[in-house]
């Protein structure tokens, strides 16, 4: 029980940093910065951090062909995730973006139902429903503007990308592979899919004030070491659709930073939606322990049985 609230807390850590990306992100492109170059520089910082995690720890980087190749697929799954989410960027508002990102949870879900067996629970799909309705409606579209189909398409890619890193990785060879040395060479092998990109493109684009360099170092911290880190031990712990199902953290994030940094208003419509998104949260940590209440409640009100309507006599 103790691993599994663990799970639930690294969990919410992961989606909460993961929701980071807009904040450190926007500045940059302002600046003249393009997605691949972020994203290089955002992979680059963060795997010197988690390699000098694991060599603190004691950890050997040893990997054979097999955890290899599996690793190397991963890398470029997550690499293609960024790099769509942030691409998304360009063609829509981030907080859209971040919020339309939020229907992997149901990919994730039929993942695991459709290749690895898994049960569709009531509870699940219940914790899904509740979470998208919850997004809806802090999707902001009251301007009847219609979204960009590039920009929807982008976030679709992102969102399917990362779906399948979350369903897979515990169902492959990685599964006894210690958290923190999956996400060093998930980042490490992430980071060629931008090499081959920016080779191809011919130039980097770096930033032109000092305190950019900041923003990406927190880029590379918490929305990547931090976020990655956390997503594949929850996965570990709790599995990978209740880690999903947590992710509804990530737009509440996103809602937290414009409130708090940008004076952006707290309507009655956003206040629903997060009411709805805890509620989801809430019933994924609950999880199992909540069919002993509910029997209990269902033992008060005992179903009588059909009385039998005897015949009259003449």
């Amino acid at each position: 029980m103790q691993s599994k609230w663990k799970g639930y807390l690294v969990g919410a850590i992961a989606a909460a940093t993961y929701g980071m990306n807009p904040l450190f992100a926007l500045p940059l492109y302002e600046a003249g910065m393009g997605p691949d170059s972020v994203l290089f520089f955002r992979y680059l910082f963060a795997i010197p951090i988690l390699g000098a995690m694991l060599l603190c720890r004691g950890r050997s980087l040893r990997i054979d062909r097999r955890e290899a190749v599996r690793l190397l697929f991963f890398g470029w799954c997550v690499a293609l995730s960024s790099l769509a989410l942030f691409a998304s960027y360009n063609y829509m508002a981030a907080g859209i973006a971040s919020t339309l990102l939020f229907i992997y949870p149901i990919l994730v879900a039929l993942l695991m139902t459709c290749c690895f067996g898994e049960r569709l629970t009531l509870r699940t799909l219940l914790c899904i429903g509740l979470a998208v309705a919850g997004i809806g409606l802090l999707y902001k579209g009251s301007d009847g503007s219609t979204l960009s189909p590039v920009g929807t398409a982008l976030v679709f890619l992102s969102s399917f990308s990362y779906a399948i890193y979350l369903a897979c990785v515990d169902h492959s060879l990685l599964k006894g592979m210690a958290t923190l040395k999956v996400t060093f060479y998930v980042l490490l092998f992430g980071l060629s899919l931008f090499v081959v990109r920016l080779l191809a493109r011919g130039a980097v684009d770096t930033p032109d004030r000092w305190y950019l360099w900041l923003d990406l170092l927190a880029l590379a911290l918490f929305p990547t070491a931090v976020s990655f880190l956390c997503t594949t031990k929850a996965i570990h712990l709790i599995g990978s659709t209740p880690t999903a199902i947590l992710g509804a953290l990530e737009p509440v994030t996103a809602i937290f930073f414009g409130v708090a940094l940008f004076g952006e208003r707290l309507t009655g419509r956003d206040a629903a939606g997060l009411v709805l998104i805890i509620a989801a949260v809430t019933f994924v940590i609950a999880g199992g322990n909540l069919s002993h209440p509910l029997t209990r409640l269902r033992k008060l009100f005992p179903r009588l049985p059909h009385r039998r309507e005897l015949p009259r006599r003449g």
